[in-house]
């Protein structure tokens, strides 16, 4: 089922738990959709009274933000050896390359990775478990996550939701405008075709012969 279609089947409290849990997983590192789910849930807003734009991105910070940081413990504690076993179990998202790549980007941007992986589907998975691997301060770790977290989700669902409102309200008027456009294009028609049909009958008048009076 598409994951908007199953959201609107549930009630919104639990549209709010879905999106932060499956979120704090991705963040975890366990990769799942976060974002797809994120991304439907705002826009069911914007046309959903049963759910809140703000309570929805304050619960996918709050799902982003301890993910991540639950993340960072487990890498922390786990090491590298983690990594090799999340290698073996999730080959596409966790081989030897993507981790070689987050590990560069870490290297290279040290808080920025963190906060800007927020943004980036494999550094979103990675950046919580990586920070520990790689014995980041908590402090700094903490900062960026906090921040990447309210800037992703909670910027993520104000831009869908207005998209979504402007939308709905310009296909609403759309609808009207089509209304009006339909019924000209179908007045011009009909009177185009009774211009031709007459049109046609003048000639067919001029084309028939007289007729030929009888001799007496």
């Amino acid at each position: 089922m598409h994951v908007q279609e199953w959201l609107d089947s549930v009630p919104a409290a639990a549209v709010y738990a879905v999106v932060a849990l499956v979120i704090g997983l991705e963040s975890l590192g366990i990769p799942l959709p976060g974002e797809i789910v994120l991304v439907s849930a705002a826009l069911m807003s914007s046309h959903h009274s049963g759910i809140n734009p703000v309570v929805l991105g304050a619960c996918a910070t709050a799902g982003a933000v301890i993910g991540d940081s639950i993340g960072y413990a487990i890498g922390r504690k786990g090491g590298r050896p983690l990594l090799a076993w999340l290698g073996s179990k999730f080959p596409r998202h966790f081989s030897e390359g993507h981790v070689a790549t987050a590990e560069r980007s870490f290297e290279k941007w040290g808080m920025w990775a963190v906060f800007f992986g927020r943004f980036v589907a494999l550094l979103r998975i990675f950046a919580g478990p990586l920070a520990g691997v790689l014995h980041m301060p908590y402090w700094k770790f903490l900062i960026a996550n906090v921040l990447g977290g309210i800037c992703w989700a909670g910027g993520t669902t104000a831009v869908v939701y207005y998209v979504g409102v402007v939308a709905e309200d310009w296909l609403k008027r759309f609808s009207y405008l089509g209304l009006v456009v339909a019924l000209l294009i179908g007045l011009t028609s009909m009177l185009v075709i009774r211009r031709k049909a007459k049109k046609a009958a003048a000639e067919k008048r001029e084309a028939e012969p007289e007729p030929v009076p009888a001799n007496d």
